[in-house]
């Protein structure tokens, strides 16, 4: 028996997928899995921000034609990246253990963001980050920096930067966490949702598939998951917005924080909140519903028109 794992060629991309087809061997020894590495549209499109040209889905929608062609049995991806409604015909699989969901700082100049320089430099490719940021020091010049964890440390390197954003848990994985000067508190800087999750796309109904992939769901990390993937969807379901979710587990029950913010830093709003891990989306929602009562409607507004 066979299975082709659809992924982009981006190091850390190889190295999701690879982790992915070595767990696969692991729990079925007898079973073959190969990789099949493309480029996507979000790949070649590196002059641009994401939100220009259609957000983070372009990261995906050449697996899911591989998918869609039988090229493909499964796609692997970083779950921050996966729109929150699926096109018909694909199914959302297993989610993966999450590995550090922190965004780490990484410069020579400091050791922590209330460090950094007055008017320091500072790279991200995210909204998110970037609301977050000026926020906290308005003074920073925050500019966009796209292309993969290597591509970005090289802008950096090259002094176009005093510092960069990135998630802590892709240096982790591409052994660059040597290069992180602080790993920021989700209270200073509340992750994205499905931040340091894998997550695995089939074909729906394909249950022959869904079988060999089920070992592999965390599902401690799968509740998380969908609590936050929750919130984003009631409030659009598009991950370029600068919006922020982090649930953790506590027993049976789930703790979820949530911030959406203007770019800028001008305007704000953030919630937390419980629920029953029995039941994620409805935190999810019960969250969305707290930042739009703090005035998320017209931070959306506002973004969509481009502030």
């Amino acid at each position: 028996m066979k299975l082709v794992i659809a992924t982009r060629q981006s190091p850390l991309a190889l190295w999701q997928a690879e982790h992915v087809r070595d767990r696969l061997r692991a729990v079925h020894p007898d079973l073959s899995v190969e990789l099949l590495k493309l480029t996507t549209e979000g790949d070649r499109r590196l002059d641009q921000p994401l939100a220009a040209f259609g957000g983070k889905g372009l990261f995906i929608k050449e697996l899911e034609q591989a998918l869609i062609d039988g090229r493909a049995d499964l796609a692997v991806h970083s779950m921050k990246d996966v729109p929150v409604n699926l096109l018909p015909g694909f199914a959302l699989g297993p989610i993966l253990e999450r590995a550090d969901v922190r965004d780490a700082l990484v410069c020579e100049v400091a050791s922590g963001v209330d460090g950094l320089p007055q008017g320091a430099r500072v790279g991200t490719a995210s909204q998110r980050r970037q609301a977050q940021l000026s926020e906290r020091r308005p003074d920073l010049q925050i500019g966009s920096v796209r292309g993969n964890v290597g591509t970005r440390l090289s802008r950096l390197d090259e002094g176009r930067f005093d510092a960069l954003i990135l998630a802590a848990a892709g240096l982790d994985r591409l052994g660059l966490d040597q290069r992180i000067a602080a790993r920021l508190d989700p209270r200073d800087m509340l992750p994205a949702a499905g931040q340091g999750a894998v997550g695995i796309e089939y074909r729906d109904g394909d249950s022959r598939t869904a079988q060999w992939l089920a070992p592999l769901m965390h599902e401690p990390t799968a509740i998380r998951v969908r609590s936050e993937r929750a919130l984003s969807r009631a409030l659009g379901g598009d991950c370029t917005l600068p919006l922020a979710g982090y649930a953790t587990l506590d027993g049976e029950e789930l703790d979820l924080q949530a911030f959406i913010g203007l770019p800028d830093g001008s305007l704000h709003a953030r919630w937390r909140g419980r629920g029953a891990a029995s039941d994620p989306e409805t935190l999810g929602q019960a969250a969305a519903d707290g930042l739009r009562a703090k005035g998320a409607d017209r931070i959306l507004e506002l973004v969509r028109a481009g502030g």
